[in-house]
């Protein structure tokens, strides 16, 4: 088959002629439709993760399984034991000995991929596999950091989302579709700030603009400047969810932060929460566009990633 790997920290992806994968135990075996492009793929060519290399990347997979037939790859995989307390609980994202499939264990940037278990395969539905694959991480990932703020929202309430790309686009379309909260959100992009609009944000302004507290606040970048800013703007008894990678830290204490607010992180989702997503994917169309390219150009996806020049998602197409 066709993959595409990373053989060392910082190097061009190569795309190659691979061995078939073969399953053994409970594993089975897909053939990928296609695979989105993610920042967290970055990550890993940076060395963020302690990816073991060589290794094949993707982790936002869908393809075909021979008898459940189109299906998506629910990527977290945990270690499964029965002592594990988050496998135990559903929690798998936050085992601390889970091999997520694309960051440590062989992912989706192929034309076959092998899968854990069956169970980690979910039924795509009527679902465009093109369109549908960046749900696996980015739609996912929004998902769960917004149902962390539904419990507390209502028709009075007021919730920013702060940064306006791909991952705040599902978060304000997940607020409308499962809240009756007022949505604004911000971004220094006016560009980015015009589709907010356009998937449903009630309200955009720059940071300089905002105005007033929030009852919930989700940091889709988390750098510094974002953390600062929804710690300025959440409001008492209100929760500040951060889910960006980029490494803000800010000071945390009585009297730092508003009184009573909850600051708290957010990582990926449960394979429960995807079957919820798909569902809703299903019920409501979501506003995002995915360009497909093919696998051989992984690295022209991660070039113009890195630029910036990706108006929505990218999906590799085998």
């Amino acid at each position: 088959m066709k993959a595409v790997v990373l053989n060392e920290v910082g190097a061009t992806l190569d795309y190659v002629d691979y061995p078939d994968p073969t399953p053994s135990g409970s594993e089975t075996l897909i053939d990928v439709t296609a695979c989105g492009v993610c920042h967290s793929d970055l990550h890993v060519v940076e060395g963020v993760y302690p990816s073991p290399l060589p290794m094949i990347m993707g982790h936002e997979v869908v393809g075909v399984h021979a008898e459940l037939g189109p299906v998506m790859v629910y990527p977290c995989w945990g270690c499964l034991k029965s002592d594990c307390w988050a496998c135990s609980s559903g929690q798998e994202m936050i085992c601390p000995n889970a091999t997520e499939a694309g960051l440590f264990r062989n992912g989706g940037y192929a034309e076959k991929m092998l899968i854990k278990d069956k169970s980690y395969l979910v039924p795509l539905g009527d679902l465009d596999p093109v369109s549908a694959a960046p749900l696996a991480c980015g739609g996912l990932t929004a998902y769960r950091a917004v149902s962390h703020t539904l419990p507390i929202l209502n028709k009075k309430s007021r919730v920013l989302v702060i940064g306006a790309g791909g991952l705040g686009q599902f978060g304000i379309q997940f607020l409308k579709l499962q809240s009756d909260a007022k949505v604004i959100a911000t971004d220094m992009s006016s560009e980015k700030l015009e589709r907010a609009l356009i998937v449903g944000a009630d309200g955009v302004a720059v940071p300089e603009s905002l105005d007033g507290t929030f009852d919930a606040v989700i940091d889709f970048v988390g750098a510094q400047s974002t953390l600062e800013l929804a710690a300025k703007h959440v409001a008492r008894q209100g929760v500040a969810v951060v889910v960006g990678l980029f490494g803000g830290r800010i000071p945390f204490g009585f009297g730092a932060v508003p009184h009573e607010a909850r600051f708290m992180t957010s990582i990926w989702g449960t394979q429960g929460q995807l079957g919820e997503l798909l569902a809703l994917a299903n019920k409501h169309e979501l506003k995002h566009s995915v360009e497909a390219i093919s696998l051989a150009n992984a690295q022209q996806a991660h070039d113009r990633l890195i630029a910036g020049t990706v108006a929505g998602r990218i999906a590799l197409v085998p």
